[in-house]
């Protein structure tokens, strides 16, 4: 049981801006045409991933977390809850202008354990799609002086984005995906958003949605800071690792495979997102196939693995 990949099954989220991608690009049977977010590999409470293999089938990664800590060589003096989420998005049209908060305020105003930073590889993007990335108000004052007049042109700032692109999104940076992208997001466990601007539109019922400006003008960083960060790319014969980010959260890597590559499992649990191609991982005598729209964990046990086939991984860990 130890040294088995958990594979999960998606949870799904249907949004007001989401659309029909996650069906037509990874075959997911998806609620509705207005599925904006897959929950891949997730424990939070609400929504907690339920194993589709092995003997641990229909637990939820919630709790084999409390119940199976050897796993993710998770000690016993440790009570915390399962540190990351991984999700896929569909923007079918602009996601609200939002912020999130740090871990201090997160526990301080809402009483749980951690803040929201986060960080998006892009999938796809249409032609010109944009994202809205950081401000231009240089102190609190004016931020909330462009809020209050709605000069949402003069405040926001947009960056044109494309396949392949990676973005870094401490808490506190204003952010919102575009229409027309898709994204594997790779976040802290938290579903705190504070909504700071939802350009005027009506949901189902014909209200507005709820807007959180104190909190939001609260969090956010003024002025604007770019962050920067090393990435740097190791090469073997048909392998290919790139450091995407390495933060005090999580580190995240792409590799690419083609042809085969023997790993030793250097991290308490590595998560793993197959963005395109496929191939199959050795554990010893067992082999598992693996598919672009899988995503998995590997556990602690697995000491070393092999992988092999054609494929693009997104890999995770604390």
């Amino acid at each position: 049981m130890n040294n088995v990949p958990l594979f999960f099954e998606p949870i799904f989220k249907e949004r007001i801006w989401g659309g029909n991608k996650l069906c037509t690009n990874f075959n997911y049977n998806i609620p509705s045409e207005k599925t904006g977010e897959a929950w891949v590999i997730s424990a939070h409470p609400s929504g907690s991933s339920k194993v589709k293999n092995g003997i641990l089938k229909g637990q939820t990664l919630a709790e084999i977390w409390e119940q199976h800590g050897e796993l993710f060589n998770k000690h016993h003096d440790h009570d915390e809850e399962f540190p990351l989420l991984v999700k896929v998005l569909d923007a079918n049209d602009d996601l609200s202008v939002q912020v999130h908060p740090d871990d201090l305020y997160a526990k301080n105003k809402e009483n749980q354990p951690f803040g929201k930073t986060e960080c998006w590889y892009v999938l796809s993007a249409e032609e010109d799609a944009e994202i809205i990335y950081g401000h231009h108000a240089k102190t609190k004052d004016e931020l909330k002086e462009k809020i209050a007049s709605a000069e949402w042109n003069a405040l926001l700032r947009s960056v044109r984005v494309k396949a392949g692109d990676f973005i870094y999104v401490p808490s506190g940076t204003i952010h919102a995906i575009g229409k027309g992208i898709v994204i594997l997001e790779i976040q802290q466990s938290s579903d705190i958003t504070y909504r700071l601007y939802d350009y005027d539109r009506l949901d189902e019922d014909g209200l507005a949605r709820e807007l959180h400006l104190e909190s939001a003008i609260e969090v956010i960083n003024v002025p604007h800071k770019l962050i920067a960060y090393e990435q740097e790319e190791i090469k073997h014969s048909g392998f290919t690792s790139k450091l995407l980010v390495k933060e005090e959260y999580f580190t995240v890597l792409l590799w690419s495979i083609d042809g085969s590559v023997k790993k030793e499992l250097n991290a308490d649990f590595l998560q793993v997102s197959v963005i395109s191609g496929e191939g199959e991982i050795i554990i010893g005598d067992d082999k598992y196939p693996i598919l672009m729209g899988d995503h998995f964990i590997l556990p602690f046990p697995v000491k070393a693995y092999e992988l092999k086939g054609t494929a693009k991984l997104i890999v995770s860990h604390t």
